[in-house]
């Protein structure tokens, strides 16, 4: 068997049981990073699940110039910073440039390489020098072989805390499809595979100015993912998806999460009961 690297000191493995990175797409505002932040730990720590509290600070890649890209960047880096001291809850954010990094790296956990800049050597090795947890998304464009490259430009650094996330693959205008033998290639790399059910289901710039998606298949996509014994499930969630600020249609409604994640972790300790949760 591979040796399988461990986020330290979150614990982070494809051979332990998984943790779930979840919270809305972008900052909205304030109220809604602390309802969504407190309702899923709440849920994972009833569960037993491990979790990271993920929102991003900012969005670049927008499909309209009208679409909502933030509150500014440091205004929704205080709040991520005030509810990861008020919970104690680990986050996780999005970065698109070296002066991005450079701000919100004193403050998150982790940070996380959009899918569309995995491919920029200066910005994922500038993530990686942190030594900061670094979640690498696999661009729409590349093959899961091809994300061996980006995984040894991050750890020419030093940084052995790598992820690599799957998120779906371009088929033909305005969808993605996913190849599960995806996720079982990335975990032979012998690093943490995470797999993002929400962003798998979207419809790329399918509606007028803006992405779509179909939400209800995402718990279906992350069920098959735990089938392979995967690291973490990333699932972006809002209370009120049809209003969200960015993402919404593939986002989950915060009410139905609970009842999602009881049979995620049921199924994860089915595949993983011989390495983890044997008695």
């Amino acid at each position: 068997m591979i040796s399988q690297h461990v986020i330290q000191p979150y614990g982070i493995s494809n051979e332990a049981p998984f943790t779930l990175i979840s919270g809305p797409c972008v900052v909205e505002s304030r109220d809604l990073v602390y309802e969504v932040a407190t309702t899923l730990q709440a849920m994972c720590r009833e569960l037993g699940i491990n979790y990271v509290f993920k929102a991003s600070v900012e969005k670049a890649n927008r499909t309209s110039v009208n679409s909502f890209t933030g509150l500014g960047r440091e205004k929704a880096l205080n709040i991520l910073a005030d509810v990861k001291q008020d919970l104690g809850v680990p986050v996780i954010t999005d970065v698109h440039d070296q002066a991005m990094i450079d701000l919100v790296a004193p403050v998150v956990d982790f940070l996380q390489i959009p899918a569309f800049l995995c491919r920029q050597t200066s910005l994922v090795q500038h993530a990686a020098a942190t030594q900061l947890p670094v979640n690498i998304k696999k661009g729409q464009f590349l093959s899961p072989k091809d994300m061996q490259h980006v995984l040894t430009k991050a750890l020419a650094t030093g940084n052995r805390n790598i992820m690599l996330c799957e998120r779906g693959s371009c088929f033909g205008y305005n969808n993605l499809v996913v190849d599960f033998r995806g996720l079982a290639i990335m975990k032979s790399m012998g690093f943490p595979v995470v797999f993002d059910a929400t962003h798998s289901v979207q419809l790329p710039g399918a509606g007028d100015g803006k992405s779509q998606g179909e939400r209800v298949y995402a718990p279906i996509l992350a069920k098959a993912s735990l089938s392979v014994g995967i690291a973490a499930v990333f699932m972006e969630t809002h209370p009120k998806p049809e209003v969200a600020l960015s993402d919404g249609p593939n986002s989950i409604r915060l009410a139905d999460m609970k009842q999602h994640l009881e049979s995620f972790y049921e199924l994860d300790a089915l595949v993983k009961k011989d390495l983890v949760y044997a008695d």
